[in-house]
């Protein structure tokens, strides 16, 4: 039986030096929003990839809809006794961690829950990670919200404070801690691993439908014909395409593989100032791309949430030469032509998708496309 060729494949492009090309890759949190779009492209790279996680917890979810060949393990995190065991008996080459609880709201329902997740979770799957040879690298993921935000105007950088003021931000800042902590204690290139963390920005795209985020909850809106609720119009947040994310996780990883010692540290993944933009903005382009989007604010108390977050992302573009592919519109242009196209239509177009972003980085001649 004769493979058939992955989009990318069709690209003819050498992506990130080939270096995934037939690697042996650990996705922690396979089975959430941007663990299965990282899957995907790992499986368009060639990767022999392996998910780690729960299973998914809402009943559309991207994971099943790509229904991709990989070996895909359940296991909890914080169950570190499975997790050692997993690890050891894969063997990885990298491990990308993203297995976390990622909802702030929920973190006020259940901060236990949280804690334990995004900080011991990360823990154990460090830990597991140290005694297994095989690992020679590790981008662990966290957010844009573990620092302390003192609703600056500027961007945060990377040597800025970590904090937070709710469970979810709080405990991002700690696995920041529980990372460093194990580069410096045990991970280095002589111990075999390299150890890097990605804080990325407000992350949308096509096949999201987690609790309490705005473009689900809107295309839940739309789905019921009713009018979204909003919690914060004029509240102000990074927002970023899936893939612009991970096109920098990807980047970390590969100078990782290839033994840039100096890569081993923390490193922000955000959009261009430009596309910091309040909730009614995204709200108003969306409707140009949808139409008939109805929405209000709602008039009910509401836990603290910050009101204004920025990324600064020059370390990424001077030293990694990173830097995102698709503004604001195509972003928000992307994100209403895959739900558009999944509501009408029942079609996944998130290869097709990764092919034009792809491509979109080779005209744009981003290093990564053109290796």
């Amino acid at each position: 039986m004769v493979r058939a060729e992955s989009a990318l494949e069709v690209l003819g492009l050498n992506l990130f030096d080939s270096i995934y090309d037939g690697k042996k890759v650990l996705v922690t949190g396979h089975s959430g929003f941007k663990g299965s779009w990282l899957s995907l492209w790992l499986s368009e790279l060639g990767a022999e990839v392996t998910g780690l996680s729960l299973p998914p917890e809402t009943e559309h979810n991207h994971w099943n809809l790509l229904n991709l060949a990989i070996d895909d393990r359940r296991c909890d995190i914080r169950d570190v006794v499975s997790v050692k065991q997993i690890i050891k008996n894969i063997q990885p080459e990298i491990v990308f961690h993203l297995a976390a609880q990622p909802l702030v709201r929920r973190s006020y329902r259940d901060p236990l829950e949280t804690w334990s997740t995004n900080v011991m979770g990360t823990a154990n799957v460090l830990e597991a990670c140290r005694h297994t040879p095989s690992v020679q690298a590790i981008v662990a993921i966290t957010t844009d919200k573990c620092y302390e935000n003192y609703e600056l105007s500027r961007g945060y950088r990377e040597d800025d404070r970590l904090g937070g003021y709710d469970p979810y931000s709080a405990s991002k800042a700690g696995s920041e801690l529980v990372a460093a902590s194990y580069r410096r204690a045990f991970l280095d290139a002589e111990a075999g691993a390299l150890l890097a963390t990605a804080r990325a920005g407000n992350v949308i795209g096509g096949g999201d439908w987690s609790e309490d985020r705005l473009i689900p909850d809107l295309i839940r809106a739309i789905s019921e014909q009713k009018s979204l609720e909003i919690r914060s119009p004029n509240a102000t947040r990074p927002w970023q395409h899936v893939l612009d994310s991970l096109s920098g996780y990807l980047v970390l990883g590969q100078k990782l593989l290839t033994g840039y010692q100096d890569v081993a540290g923390s490193w922000n993944f955000g959009p261009e100032p430009e596309d910091n933009r309040t909730v009614s903005e995204v709200l108003k382009k969306l409707n140009k791309d949808w139409g008939d989007i109805r929405w209000l604010e709602t008039g009910s108390p509401q836990p603290h949430e910050a009101s204004l977050l920025a990324l600064d992302s020059d370390k990424a573009h001077r030293k990694l030469n990173w830097q995102p592919v698709w503004n604001i519109d195509s972003t928000i242009e992307k994100t209403a032509d895959w739900y558009k196209q999944w509501l009408q239509t029942g079609h996944v177009i998130s290869r097709q998708q990764l092919a034009g972003y792809v491509a979109d980085a080779s005209y744009a001649n981003i290093e990564w496309a053109n290796s």
